[in-house]
């Protein structure tokens, strides 16, 4: 049993929790994951380690109200336990002295964002970071953020914070940049991504994103988490997360995404009305 030492709500869906994991938290590097289970007949679901405590041996997992299991999650309260905490999981982030690093963090992929901007300042890197999300309300993490970068820069789509623009705006701006930076790190939705990259390639700039597809094991063996990647097939949760972006065939991720989608949406909309939620237009 996993204990929450610590429940946290960033924004109107997405939760932090402080979860009591002492052997994770002593070996999880940036760019893993976790992968948890409510109950034993329960959906397993993966969630980026967002920071960790090897101390305290806690680590922190921050995640976004979507189906039945992460409605289940957010309705736990401090004192609470997870039954089970599957980790660190996945490829750590390939972390060095690259010279000036550029993580562009839209939504929820703030949080795997955080952990590998991190890294990449203690490794002695110039980092600057872009957050973007679609108003001011969904913005999560930016006071951590900005006690890391060098340089931050805000946006939202609906101008309500920071700049009106999309992410791949200033990202544009700063491979426009002479010198233009040494690597890019974007994650958040899949859509977000593919265009990170696509802004990314015509500069020549190294990019790297992390993807978070459907997964049930995280060890290979079912296959859910398949992705081609430069023509090959990949599978997320042990050949990565992180892949080089300009490689990535993100078309057709997205469509494996969308296999369930209506059942994520009826899930989410019989689970909000069970806790009287209003949902977000």
């Amino acid at each position: 049993m996993h204990r929450i030492v610590r429940k946290e709500q960033l924004s109107a869906e997405v939760f932090r929790l402080t979860v009591e994991a002492p052997l994770i938290a002593g070996e999880r590097r940036p760019g893993q994951f976790i992968i948890l289970q409510l109950g034993t007949y329960a959906e397993r679901i993966p969630l980026t380690i967002a920071d960790a405590d090897p101390a305290a041996g806690n680590i922190t997992l921050v995640f976004q109200v979507v189906g039945r299991t992460t409605h289940l999650l957010a309705e736990l309260k401090e004192g609470d336990a997870i039954p089970v905490v599957l980790g660190p999981l996945g490829t750590p982030t390939h972390v060095a002295k690259y010279g000036t690093v550029a993580g562009v963090g839209g939504g929820i992929g703030a949080a795997p964002l955080y952990p590998i901007a991190q890294a990449m300042k203690r490794a002695g890197n110039r980092l600057i970071v872009v957050l973007g999300a679609r108003r001011r309300e969904l913005l999560i993490l930016e006071d951590e953020m900005r006690t890391l970068a060098d340089e931050m820069i805000v946006c939202t789509d609906d101008g309500s914070y920071g700049r009106k623009a999309l992410v791949t705006g200033p990202l544009k701006e700063l491979c426009a940049r002479t010198p233009p930076p040494d690597l890019v790190v974007a994650i958040g939705p899949p859509v977000m991504m593919k265009f990170c990259a696509e802004t990314t390639r015509p500069f020549g700039v190294r990019t790297v994103v992390s993807l978070n597809t459907i997964m049930v094991d995280g060890t290979g063996m079912c296959g859910g988490c398949r992705v081609t990647v430069g023509g090959e097939t990949k599978f997320v949760c042990v050949d990565g997360p992180e892949f080089d972006g300009h490689k990535v065939d993100f078309d057709n991720m997205m469509s494996r995404l969308r296999s369930y989608r209506e059942r994520e949406e009826e899930s989410h909309h019989k689970c909000h009305l069970a806790l009287g939620i209003k949902e977000e237009e």
